[in-house]
């Protein structure tokens, strides 16, 4: 080893100007997972703990040698195992001490179910993993929504229910025992490793130039096959290359287990995805924080030969706890939904098949009312209340003017709230109704409408953020309003997605997704973070609840810019 901190000749940081050309091509490099170039971008981890009371065995004078086998639903609506706790024995009101452990991403409704068994005595000693449920006494199941358990301001309590097999044969409604599911972060997956990684002495791979070097960093699965959990961007013309730092969670790079190897590789780019290997290594996280510390540089070898391809060094390692989306849903925040419809003539008779508006006798849902849907399931686990606003715009009320923001209860626009997805279903019904389709297409009106509500939340106790949902089968004609009330509403607790429904052409409709093209108001105004996000209803998202996880992935983002913004910290700790 030899000493490296100060040695960063030919290693300047370009911010990855220079490198723009080579992240064009059809190449591994232009994959990297967007993800994990910012710090917050990543799933968080959870752990479940349970307990269960009154457990009823057949035999009401036994006691339970009890297990809790955990499952997620599938998306083709099996069950999949996720995890066992260990037997506790001779107990009708157990503690498990083993934890069943998801991972949490917002945008997805995850659900689970819970099968609390009575393990034979004659498996005495078997090692949970290796028991076979067949040969257990199922006592009941419990099932939730992952989202349940972590909205719920204390453990989850559930009534233990017999098996649908079972309750399909005997109709007796008995007491089976109640479980109880407590959730918590674990702190892997809050704290944020940051490394500065700088290479020297590369081998050079070009006849005419310089090498174009990057670095893949790999974990190993329980399978021992390496597996990529981050890439640097390409460093053109440089044998001396000092990166960006690398970001990710502790959780993310090595499940919190800083012995755990790493394998990192240095390659030449080439434009053909055929990219040379420079050499490699394989470092801990700890002894990655010693190079740091000791400012000692590693040899990168060749497998293949054995020969030295240059020298890879530490310049920074730090690693910090930082405040994640969960962590202020523990400590009390809500989510409102609000949505906004579009009653355009565009749309078409809502009394013809061929309507945008047509309501199905048959009780099939149309387009609006698919992504309503599939966007207020996510949310409305968020909100205790269960109250949205529903406005429609474009539409011209019984006995009145064209209103480009009226609400679909029939009341005054302030008053828009309805119960429940229900309620917001049943007021969209009632307003094709009443409400004659005409237009144009004006989005300013509902946005500030949106955002004069939010603005009453500004006060950290109220702890709520709002969620304005957009659909529009047409190209709006109030741009600048539009992104002037954008402009206006990202200094409030307010994120925007607009989805574009029908076959009209959306490219203009880019000018308000603020993350591709920043939002300026016509008289120079920035917006201080981004709030809004378009997408049309087309190819791989013509699936409303694809559509919704896909925009909805932002979210988490978005409401955590704004507690930046604002400086907000949430006051409870919910760390393992």
């Amino acid at each position: 080893m030899g000493a490296c901190c100060s040695d960063a000749a030919g290693g300047n940081y370009s911010g990855g100007h220079a490198d723009n050309n080579y992240m064009n091509g059809d190449s591994e490099v232009s994959n990297i997972i967007p993800s994990l170039s910012g710090s917050r971008g990543l799933p968080s981890y959870v752990q479940l703990q349970l307990s269960a009371s009154n457990l009823r065995v057949n035999d009401c004078s036994q006691k339970a040698d009890s297990m809790v086998v955990a499952y997620v639903k599938k998306k083709d609506g099996s069950w999949e195992e996720i995890g066992r706790t260990e037997v506790v024995a001779n107990s009708l009101d157990p503690v498990w001490v083993t934890n069943v452990e998801r991972t949490y991403s917002f945008e997805e409704n995850q659900q689970l179910m819970f099968r609390v068994y009575h393990v034979d005595f004659k498996f005495s000693g078997t090692p949970t993993e290796n028991l076979p449920l067949s040969e257990q006494v199922l006592l009941g199941e419990v099932e939730c929504l992952l989202a349940e358990v972590i909205t719920t301001r204390q453990p989850l309590t559930k009534e233990i229910q017999k098996p649908k097999e079972q309750s399909e044969t005997d109709g007796n409604s008995q007491h089976l025992g109640t479980l109880v599911i407590k959730v918590q972060e674990t702190v892997h997956s809050k704290s944020l490793v940051e490394i500065g990684f700088h290479c020297s002495e590369l081998d050079n791979k070009e006849l005419f130039s310089k090498s174009d070097p990057f670095l893949k960093v790999s974990r190993f699965t329980g399978y021992g096959n390496p597996l990529q959990v981050y890439q640097t961007e390409v460093k053109a013309n440089n044998i001396h290359p000092t990166w960006r730092p690398m970001k990710a969670t502790l959780q993310h790079l090595c499940s919190g287990d800083m012995d755990r190897p790493l394998k990192i590789e240095c390659y030449d780019f080439n434009s053909s995805g055929k990219h040379d290997i420079v050499g490699s290594v394989q470092l801990s996280l700890k002894e990655l924080q010693e190079m740091a510390e000791t400012c000692n540089d590693v040899e990168l070898k060749r497998v293949l030969d054995g020969k030295v391809g240059g020298k890879l060094c530490v310049q920074s390692f730090t690693i910090n706890t930082y405040n994640t989306f969960l962590d202020y849903i523990f400590d009390g925040y809500e989510l409102s939904f609000m949505v906004g419809v579009d009653f355009t003539a565009s749309n078409g008779n809502p009394l013809q098949q061929d309507s945008l508006h047509y309501i199905d006798p048959s009780g099939k849902l149309n387009v609006y009312q698919n992504v309503i849907q599939a966007f207020a399931d996510i949310i409305s686990v968020y909100d205790t209340s269960k109250q949205f606003y529903a406005w429609g715009f474009g539409g011209r009320p019984i006995d009145g003017p064209v209103s480009h923001c009226f609400a679909l209860n029939g009341k005054v626009a302030t008053a828009a709230e309805v119960t429940g997805i229900p309620g917001i279903m049943h007021a969209y019904s009632q307003a094709l109704r009443h409400v004659a389709l005409a237009g144009p297409t004006l989005f300013a009106p509902v946005i500030n409408m949106a955002a004069s509500i939010a603005s009453e939340y500004l006060s950290q106790e109220k702890k709520r953020y709002f969620v304005l949902l957009i659909i529009t089968d047409g190209v709006i004609t109030d741009s600048g309003p539009s992104i002037t009330a954008l402009v206006k509403a990202s200094t409030l607790p307010l994120s925007v997605f607009i989805v574009g429904v029908g076959g009209a052409d959306f490219s203009e409709m880019e000018i308000l997704d603020s993350e591709k093209h920043g939002m300026v108001t016509p008289d120079g105004q920035l917006a201080v973070r981004d709030i809004v996000h378009f997408v049309a209803m087309r190819g791989d998202l013509l699936n409303a609840a694809a559509l919704s996880k896909a925009l909805l992935a932002e979210l988490p983002r978005q409401f955590l810019a704004y507690m930046d913004l604002k400086s907000i910290a949430p006051q409870q700790n919910h760390m393992l």
